[in-house]
C-alpha cells in the first residue's frame, strides 16, 4: 500500500507503512490484501489471455510491468509473479510467431522514496525470470517514459489520497472537520471536499498512466470501495477509522493529547464507488473499462488482527502528529473498541473492486 501526500503528505512521505519490527509490521499484517491478490489471480490470467493484444507481444523485445504502491512485500511479489506467469503463458501460445524468442521481462516496483526498497528486494525470489528495479515517487505524477509500460498493476493504493483536503483543516471553512479524523460520519461539506480531492488525484493518476502505457496495454486497479448507492458510514474500512477517531478523542478527554491536535488530524483516504471510478475514466477518455468485479472478503476473525493491520498502516502518521508515547495506549483502546463493536462491524460493507482498463488507440 502506498501512502500519499503533498502538504500533509510530508507526513506520509516520511512515514510510510510500518515495514519492520513486531507483529504489527505491514508485511506480517497485510493478510487481507494478500487474499485479494489471490482472488484476483484468475481474473488477471483471464484478462491477459483475452484482452492483451497479440501485437504487443510480437513487437516488444522487453515486456514492462509496473506495480504502483508496492510497499515492501510479499504481496507485490505474488502479484507480479501472477502477471508474469500469465503473460509468459500467452507468449508460449504464440511461440511460433515470436520465432521462439519470448520477450525479456522488466518489472518496476514503485512507491514513495521512504519505502524500504531494501527489504522489498530481499524478498524477491532468487530464481525469478524477470529484471527488477525500484522506481521511487508519487504515482499521482509521471514516473516512466512515454509509451514504455505494457501492464500496470496497483492494489490497495489508490484509496490513499495525495493529501488531506485543505478545507477540512480550516476553521473558517464549512468543511472544517472538528473532532473527527475522517469524512464518513461528517457533514456533506466534508464528504464533498474529500470527493473533490479524490477526483483531482484520479485525474492526475490517469493522465500520467495514459502517457506511460502503450496503446493496447492493460491496467489492473484493486481497491477497497463502497458499493454504488451505499453511504460511506456503512463501509467497514470507514467504520474502523471512525473507531480510531473516537479513541483519539478519548485520549483528548483524559488530557493525554489536546483536542485541537485531533481537530487537525485527518486521514488522507477516500473509498470510491464503481460509478465514481467509471466517471473518472470517462472524463480522462484514454482508457476503456474491460471488466469490473467485486471481491468480497471476510472481516478478520479477531480484534487483534484488525488492530495490528491498522496500526501497521497508520502508525507513522500518528507518531509524527501526536508523538510516540500515545501509540500503545491508543491501540490498546482501539483493540478494546473493536471487541465491543465487533457484531456491528460485521454488518459493514467490506468490498474490494477489481477494475481492468485498456489503453485506447491514440487519436
Amino acid at each position: 500500500m502506498a501512502l500519499a501526500a503533498e502538504e500533509t503528505g510530508i507526513l506520509q512521505e516520511a512515514y510510510p507503512t510500518k515495514a519492520r519490527d513486531g507483529l504489527s509490521n505491514y508485511a506480517n499484517s497485510s493478510t487481507h490484501e494478500r487474499k485479494a491478490t489471490v482472488f484476483a489471480k484468475e481474473l488477471i490470467k483471464t484478462a491477459i489471455a483475452e484482452k492483451l493484444d497479440k501485437e504487443i507481444l510480437l513487437s516488444s523485445k522487453t515486456f514492462c510491468i509496473a506495480d504502483l504502491g508496492c510497499s515492501v512485500g510479499p504481496n507485490t511479489v505474488l502479484a507480479v509473479q501472477n502477471i508474469f506467469e500469465a503473460v509468459e503463458s500467452k507468449c508460449q501460445y504464440y511461440l511460433h510467431e515470436l520465432n521462439s524468442q519470448i520477450p525479456d521481462f522488466q518489472v518496476f516496483f514503485n512507491d514513495y522514496t521512504s519505502n524500504d526498497f531494501n527489504l522489498l528486494f530481499t524478498s524477491l525470489p532468487n530464481d525469478r525470470r524477470y529484471y527488477a528495479a525500484g522506481v521511487p515517487g508519487s504515482f499521482y505524477g509521471p514516473l516512466f517514459p512515454e509509451n514504455s509500460l505494457h501492464f500496470v498493476h496497483s492494489s490497495y493504493a489508490i484509496q490513499w489520497l495525495s493529501g488531506v483536503p485543505k478545507e477540512v483543516m480550516n476553521k473558517n471553512s464549512p468543511a472544517w472537520n472538528k473532532g473527527k479524523i475522517h469524512y464518513s460520519k461528517s457533514g456533506d461539506e466534508v464528504v464533498l471536499a474529500y470527493k473533490a480531492q479524490c477526483d483531482k488525484d484520479m485525474e492526475q493518476f490517469l493522465q500520467a498512466r495514459a502517457k506511460e502505457i502503450v496503446c493496447g496495454g492493460l491496467m489492473v486497479l484493486i481497491f477497497p470501495g463502497v458499493p454504488n448507492g451505499t453511504h460511506h458510514s456503512q463501509s467497514l474500512p470507514n467504520m474502523i477509522l471512525e473507531l480510531l477517531g473516537s479513541c483519539l478523542m478519548d485520549l483528548a478527554r483524559k488530557g493525554i493529547i489536546s483536542e485541537e491536535k485531533v481537530d487537525y488530524f485527518n486521514m488522507p483516504t477516500y473509498l470510491m464507488s464503481p460509478k465514481e471510478l467509471e466517471a473518472a475514466v470517462e472524463r480522462n477518455g484514454c482508457f476503456t473499462i474491460e471488466g469490473m468485479e467485486g471481491l468480497p472478503l471476510p472481516l478478520p476473525s479477531d480484534s487483534s488482527a484488525v488492530a495490528s493491520h491498522l496500526r501497521a498502516a497508520v502508525e507513522g502518521m500518528i507518531k509524527l502528529h501526536f508523538g510516540e508515547k500515545i501509540l500503545d495506549e491508543l491501540f490498546d483502546c482501539y483493540r478494546k473498541k473493536i471487541d465491543e463493536n465487533f457484531s456491528i462491524l460485521k454488518s459493514g460493507n467490506l468490498v474490494n473492486f477489481f477494475f481492468l482498463l485498456k489503453r485506447r488507440a491514440a487519436n
